[in-house]
């Protein structure tokens, strides 16, 4: 049973009908003629500027066609909704700090920063993302996710993934807490948000959805145990009645291309069981990067869950060949079994020059054309 009752999944939904399909997190590099930024506003209100509603458009387009020529099997709108914030990847968390009730908008200094004895280079990095002072009860507002799911799927011809950026827990980490007590006070009463917000998706047609949330991290912080649970109690409620294949990804952070290593010390063995109970399909996990160290913890995987595998490194602009790619994936398959086995990125693209964002892509492609070739699928 799931800490809130409800039985687990049976085995996941085929999303296409392809032996390790290919994939990407989220995000993708804006195209150099897109400038425009929403800064906080509601869509619907900043593309009442024609200009802008264009561009948008235009953008989800462009980096849809780059996904598919360069042979993904299920794409993503490649989040052209993130603004060119802090740490690059900013808007992950920022896009819903400013659409969620209850949060001031200013950028902070990092709670992690103040009285930090030494600047680390991983305290800099957090400091430049910057913290939120949560001063009121939260509620949903125009976050809209189903306004953009539409946009992309007016101009994807093959299937689409939904990534529906930072989670509760993940947002609660950067927060100066004014109303809310702490971090698991803070993530119960988001939970709702977001399981408003995906069975608007699932309403509008989406049948993938990635929810991105990096707090299964945060008891390596707090050094208790007991907090595991309620963050697999608070997942769960997000998800909770969600008609749709369900991932949930959580890698070592990513600003400015850096992986926040000496923040989450330990690998996926530690946290992974924790969660398995969980009524999710898919598991997406970050190990391109660290050329798939400790992918053998994934040989207690349950056997109704899938992966999806980062075997590209996102935090480099060095373009693997495909044969580097299928080196990583041959890894993988000893561990886990071909038809539970989803292709990806270690986590969003959004750093990257376009140009090797999408050479990139076509190196997992073709990566995953060779392995399955050597599967007979």
């Amino acid at each position: 049973m799931s800490p809130t009752g409800a039985e687990p999944k049976k085995m996941p939904t085929k999303i296409v009908d392809t032996i390790l399909p290919t994939t990407m997190v989220g995000s993708y590099p804006r195209p150099g003629w897109y400038r425009q930024q929403l800064l906080g506003r509601d869509i619907r209100v900043a593309f009442k500027e024609v200009s802008h509603e264009e561009a948008y458009q235009d953008a989800t387009q462009t980096v849809i066609r780059d996904q598919e020529e360069a042979g993904l099997d299920i794409v993503t709108d490649g989040q052209m909704w993130y603004d060119d914030y802090v740490g690059v990847i900013g808007s992950f968390c920022w896009y819903m700090y400013e659409r969620i009730h209850g949060f001031e908008s200013a950028r902070d200094p990092h709670p992690s920063a103040i009285g930090a004895a030494v600047r680390t280079k991983d305290v800099e990095l957090l400091d430049d993302w910057g913290g939120v002072v949560n001063s009121g009860a939260v509620k949903r507002g125009p976050i809209r996710l189903a306004d953009l799911y539409k946009v992309a799927a007016r101009y994807a011809t093959k299937s689409i993934k939904v990534s529906v950026g930072a989670g509760p827990i993940n947002l609660a980490w950067h927060v100066y807490f004014q109303h809310y007590k702490d971090a698991r006070d803070l993530s119960f009463a988001l939970a709702p948000i977001f399981n408003a917000e995906m069975k608007d998706l699932v309403a509008a047609g989406a049948k993938y959805i990635q929810i991105e949330d990096l707090g299964a991290w945060l008891p390596l912080f707090t050094n208790n145990k007991d907090d595991y649970k309620w963050i697999a109690d608070v997942i769960a409620q997000c998800i909770d009645g969600v008609n749709a294949k369900i991932g949930w990804h959580f890698c070592f952070g990513n600003a400015w291309g850096n992986a926040l290593t000496s923040l989450i010390p330990k690998g996926y063995e530690t946290v992974l069981p924790y969660f398995y109970h969980l009524p999710i399909d898919q598991f997406v996990l970050d190990f391109a990067n660290r050329e798939m160290a400790d992918i053998d913890c994934l040989k207690s995987l349950p056997k109704d869950k899938e992966v999806q595998i980062g075997v590209l490194d996102i935090r480099t602009s060095m373009i693997e060949s495909p044969e580097q790619v299928a080196g990583r994936i041959r890894k993988v398959l000893k561990v886990v079994p071909p038809e539970r086995v989803y292709l990806s990125t270690d986590c969003g693209m959004k750093p990257l020059p376009r140009m090797v964002a999408k050479l990139k892509l076509k190196a997992l492609a073709d990566g995953a054309k060779i392995v399955r070739k050597e599967i007979g699928g």
